[in-house]
């Protein structure tokens, strides 16, 4: 009875996909109304006094969010990635309303006491105190505009920031270096030119995964292709695990090359507030230095909200790796099983399987004094990722990931120019097998 009813209400808010809405142009105002209350529990999260308050909040924002995306889908098993995508957004703005409701201080920028008031010196003088207290306790319309207007923008700053840059809940996120110019304009040009090579490297990658038998069609098929000798077998599903990652990259750059456009160009943000995303995670030496450093540490928070956080209470910090490394493995794969494609344990076992690999590198240092470094742990990070990883991302192509709209054909360069001359030029060299393959 309690297992039906729960089962019941799971139902009402996360609707099976044929019992779901197909999208409209229209529905896309409900989708964007639907994020007014995460913005306004930001909002609660940059004034004092207000915890009781967004803990109340907090059940009604997080099924208004929820009950919301998980109504809609986009038809066609061809748009298996934008339906993922879209759940996925809707998960990852939960768990930022669940940071912003729990911590009892709200969210606080590096140097403040308490949301917009900054530590102030000892030795601040009387008169100083004064007056910042008369200009704090002004009531004036325009004061109050103005700060009605400056918690928006914490707000809208708090929802758009992932990494953390500059708040207190970033502190010791590794920041990439940063290459481009610190000039406005010539940032721009070049983050542009990012952006260009970042889509191109995606088309690439997209394309190629497409031309895999199974792999490249809306339903689904194994990277591991049962016809092909086990030499060419695995060889294949490496070369496509290297492109799935490879498109992965690339779309985190684009996505944060598109972001960083608007907020330099349009917004006049500081060049500085928005570093590259990924730091060159092939030249990774250790697991660590993957994970907390080298791969995009944009979903950290979100992690450390659905598994992080209770491991950190239970058993410390041990409890935090695998906890994180659990809701990592769980977000991942609640988003596909959403749509209806089923459950696959491995799905979640590739991630929750990385933290006793990071145990270990830590043990070897501590038995043998050194850190995993060098060619030998270059080589350890590419077995726990390109070959220990290949069962996850056979898990994401098997239900449709791989044949799903990643760029439309027809805006495709590679599909539009590329692969008509490659099938072109092996039909002029006989190679028909090839040209096949191409078509």
């Amino acid at each position: 009875m309690v297992v039906s009813s729960v089962r019941d209400v799971c139902r009402t808010i996360m609707p099976s996909p044929e019992d779901r809405i197909p999208i409209k142009p229209c529905h896309l105002l409900h989708l964007a109304v639907a994020v007014l209350p995460s913005i306004y529990m930001a909002y609660l999260a940059r004034h004092p006094e207000t915890f009781l308050l967004r803990l109340m909040l907090l059940p009604l924002i997080v099924l208004v969010t929820l009950g919301t995306f998980f109504h809609f889908i986009i038809p066609g098993e061809e748009y298996a990635a934008a339906n993922w995508g879209m759940v996925g957004f809707a998960i990852f703005i939960t768990a930022k309303v669940i940071d912003w409701a729990w911590r009892p201080e709200g969210m606080l920028k590096v140097g403040e006491e308490t949301p917009g008031a900054f530590i102030k010196p000892r030795n601040k003088g009387r008169s100083d105190t004064s007056s910042d207290h008369a200009c704090d306790s002004g009531g004036s319309p325009s004061i109050r505009q103005y700060r009605l207007l400056a918690g928006l923008y914490d707000a809208l700053e708090l929802l758009s920031t992932h990494r953390g840059i500059g708040w207190k809940f970033g502190v010791g996120m590794h920041v990439p270096k940063e290459h481009r110019s610190p000039e406005r304009s010539a940032f721009l040009c070049q983050t542009l030119g990012s952006a260009l090579r970042s889509f191109i490297v995606l088309d690439v990658c997209d394309s190629f995964i497409k031309l895999v038998p199974g792999v490249g069609s809306p339903g689904g098929g194994t990277i591991f292709r049962p016809e092909l000798p086990i030499p060419l077998r695995y060889i294949l599903s490496t070369a496509v695990h290297a492109a799935s990652g490879s498109l992965f990259i690339a779309g985190f750059e684009l996505l944060n090359n598109l972001f960083t456009l608007f907020a330099v160009g349009l917004l006049y943000n500081d060049p500085s507030s928005w570093p590259p995303v990924i730091d060159s995670p092939w030249q990774s030496d250790s697991l660590h230095a993957f994970w907390a450093k080298r791969w995009h540490q944009v979903m950290r928070e979100t992690f450390f909200v659905y598994g992080g956080f209770i491991g950190g209470a239970i058993a410390g910090n041990i409890g935090v790796v695998f906890g994180t490394f659990i809701g990592s493995g769980l977000y991942h794969e609640f988003a596909v099983y959403t749509h209806g494609r089923g459950f696959d344990p491995q799905g979640i076992l590739f991630f929750v399987g990385q933290a006793p690999l990071l145990i270990l590198e830590k043990l070897w240092r501590r038995i043998t004094g050194h850190r995993v470094q060098g060619i030998y742990g270059r080589l350890w990070v590419y077995f726990c990722i390109v070959i220990l990883g290949q069962p996850l991302v056979d898990s994401w192509h098997r239900r449709g990931l791989g044949g799903s709209y990643i760029i439309d054909p027809r805006i495709s360069p590679v599909r539009l120019l590329l692969i008509p001359y490659l099938r072109w030029f092996t039909e002029i060299l006989g190679l028909r097998c090839i040209s096949v393959l191409l078509s």
